[in-house]
């Protein structure tokens, strides 16, 4: 099983810029979006299911924001929209869907980078994910958490560590949620098979057009695992020279 992470800064835009064509030659089993910015109607949504896959689309109340979506070969056994919690299924931060015994979660987590109100939202969406993944593994073991988390783990995951040490993404509150939500059973299958791999980045800011060409990113995008299939990850991969957004795809394989 193939499963790519991608947030795309703006499906339609991503579409405009290749996505399709990209799909077409590279085979993905589940591929998990954030940051759709637009609902399934928005867009002709046979271009995906020409490829064979099914949908499960869930768009923010306000247009234009947030949303994500999984499109996956396999139709699934059950899909569940949003998670319980008010601010964020209006922000339509989360989809699952159930494939047999694996369960695949597909969060895009709140920036703090607008100011200190949505800093404090974003830690108050951290705790409800937290009671979220903790109620759904009592009955799912097997998970896999795709998504934005909008968090930088460790230096190793971002290219200037000392200058953003204070700044939304990056901050010390943040990463020990990180540190703690490892701590409770879950794999960052990409730091478990390249636990050295420096320059390693999933996110680079617009401001600067350089900026990506000099590789002064961040890695805020994670494929995490309960630790139940940690047997079953077979590759764990990043692909910086995609380009169809701000960020770009990472990969987890799974032996069947």
């Amino acid at each position: 099983m193939r499963i790519v992470s991608y947030n795309l800064n703006g499906i339609r835009a991503a579409i405009k810029k290749g996505l399709i064509d990209w799909l077409k030659e590279n085979p993905i089993d589940v591929f998990c979006v954030q940051e759709t910015k637009a609902a399934a109607t928005d867009i002709d949504i046979q271009l995906f299911t020409s490829l064979g896959y099914h949908v499960a689309w869930y768009a923010a109340q306000k247009k234009g924001y947030s949303g994500v979506a999984i499109f996956s070969k396999k139709k699934p056994d059950f899909i569940t929209y949003g998670n319980g919690y008010t601010m964020s299924d209006a922000e339509g931060r989360l989809v699952r869907i159930d494939l047999g015994d694996i369960t695949i979660v597909n969060a895009y987590f709140p920036s703090g980078t607008s100011g200190d109100e949505r800093q404090t939202y974003k830690y108050q969406w951290l705790k409800e994910f937290d009671t979220f993944l903790q109620a759904l593994k009592k009955t799912r073991p097997n998970i896999i958490v795709a998504g934005d988390y909008n968090i930088a783990h460790q230096a190793i995951d971002i290219h200037d560590p000392k200058g953003n040490k204070k700044s939304s993404g990056f901050l010390p509150e943040e990463r020990a949620w990180m540190d703690q939500f490892l701590s409770q059973g879950w794999v960052d299958s990409f730091r478990h098979l390249n636990p050295t791999t420096t320059g390693a980045y999933s996110w680079w800011s617009q401001r600067f057009p350089s900026v990506r060409l000099q590789n002064k990113g961040w890695r805020i995008d994670y494929l995490c695992a309960t630790e139940t299939l940690l047997p079953a990850i077979k590759t764990a991969t990043i692909l910086p020279l995609v380009k169809h957004s701000d960020h770009c795809p990472i990969l987890l394989e799974l032996k069947k």
